[in-house]
């Protein structure tokens, strides 16, 4: 990477951390996928329950094929082969696991978070639930303010998660928000994180490269 741009990429980050730390969450950097997944090796032990929330920024780590050759249970409900009832107890089982896994829509500069969920188990698990709640987010996801963060979603990560996953709806189409009814709507719950919960140890990891949508 060009040398200004990875500056600029950590300078801006940094701002964000700092503020996430202020209000009282874990934060840390690092200036690549493969330096995120060996931050979060850190923090699991020995048979520890991994779950997974819906996340491409995740999965692109490729630690998820580590932990499982580890031994370790891992509630992926995108894994093929469940049938219906069986990813809607995987869904379940991952708000009470260990170590919850998963990305952010969007980390403001103001140390905020801010997701949109259709169904809610990956919101819900991480406000309370799991032993510990990592998040990792590529630069791509830093914004200004929780509007900012609003628009980025609804307009670029709903649009093409829905197209990536065939749903029918409209923004898979043209490529924006439009506040459809939709019966198939994917953004129905949003969660803003103005400060960490406080039952829920939570660390957020920024990474040097554009990750997810």
């Amino acid at each position: 990477m060009d040398p200004l741009k990875e500056w600029w990429i950590e300078e801006k980050a940094k701002k964000a951390i700092e503020k996430l730390i202020a209000h009282d969450f874990k934060a840390s950097y690092v200036k690549s996928k493969a330096g995120a997944a060996e931050e979060i090796q850190k923090y699991i032990t020995l048979g520890q329950s991994i779950g997974v929330g819906g996340s491409l920024t995740i999965r692109e780590l490729g630690i998820l094929e580590q932990l499982e050759s580890r031994g370790h249970t891992v509630y992926n409900h995108w894994k093929p082969g469940h049938s219906k009832e069986e990813i809607l107890q995987i869904r379940k089982a991952q708000m009470t696991s260990d170590i919850f896994l998963s990305s952010t829509n969007a980390v403001t500069l103001n140390g905020e978070l801010v997701n949109i969920d259709g169904i809610g188990n990956r919101v819900n698990a991480s406000v309370f639930g799991p032993g510990k709640v990592i998040l990792v987010a590529g630069y791509n996801k830093i914004v200004e303010d929780i509007p900012e963060a609003i628009r980025r979603i609804k307009n670029v990560s709903a649009p093409l998660n829905a197209r990536r996953l065939n749903i029918d709806v409209p923004c898979a189409k043209v490529g924006k928000c439009v506040d459809c009814n939709s019966p198939n709507r994917i953004c129905r719950a949003i969660v803003i994180h103005e400060r960490r919960p406080s039952l829920t140890d939570m660390l957020i990891i920024l990474v040097g490269e554009e990750l997810g949508f």
